[in-house]
């Protein structure tokens, strides 16, 4: 029998929750930006840089998570490099976001009509005003259902860093498991936590993709 009540596992893994929340926002922000910087890539002008930023994200979106943040973590190691559990997961996630976000806003992009770039093109625009003033404003309304649904996905991929040692939620749930031979309650509380979670972000997303879709058509 073990000392454990119900309320100690909950608080344990509402503490380890709080870990796979800052995870997710930090992979959501870097990824972003990161994102916007491969979608540059993808969309420019230049035959070469389209091609690498293909291949960026064939690479990462080819590959399963779980393998990136194996070379991220042990891959750095054999230069030398000690690498802590939080920041290869932070470098893997990133990465990985980065390759799914820049094609879900290359999709946005590539459905802005061509008469707006022609018409921003005869207004002298070089293609960084094109995007910055004409192109990506628009694009941002249909990419933010998108946007916040993939948010989901990451919460979800946090999970597979317990493999690298991050304490976060799923891993805490492991460790909690092992202590107090009550599997059972302790993933039924995982699962439960990791859906209040998402279904919100589910939600909000399902809700922004109608009421855009809405508007788009009011107009």
């Amino acid at each position: 029998m073990n000392d454990f009540s119900t309320w100690d596992i909950a608080r344990n893994l509402l503490l380890a929750a709080r870990w796979t929340v800052v995870l997710s926002l930090v992979t959501f922000c870097t990824g972003g930006i990161a994102g916007l910087a491969v979608l540059s890539l993808r969309t420019a002008r230049a035959n070469v840089l389209r091609r690498l930023a293909w291949a960026y994200i064939e690479l990462f979106q080819g590959t399963p998570l779980l393998m990136q943040l194996f070379l991220a973590f042990f891959g750095l190691a054999l230069f030398g490099l000690d690498v802590p559990p939080w920041l290869a997961a932070g470098v893997a996630l990133t990465l990985w976001s980065s390759a799914f976000l820049a094609e879900i806003w290359r999709g946005c992009v590539e459905a802005i009509p061509n008469g707006q770039w022609e018409a921003s093109a005869s207004l002298a625009m070089g293609y960084l005003q094109q995007m910055r003033y004409v192109i990506l404003p628009q694009a941002l309304r249909q990419a933010v259902p998108p946007t916040v649904g993939f948010l989901v996905q990451i919460v979800k991929g946090t999970s597979v860093t317990s493999i690298i040692g991050f304490v976060e939620l799923s891993k805490a749930g492991t460790v909690i498991s092992n202590a107090t031979f009550s599997a059972m309650t302790v993933f039924a509380m995982v699962g439960l936590i990791y859906f209040l979670l998402c279904w919100p972000l589910s939600r909000i997303s399902l809700i922004l993709e109608r009421k855009l879709h809405v508007a788009h058509h009011d107009h």
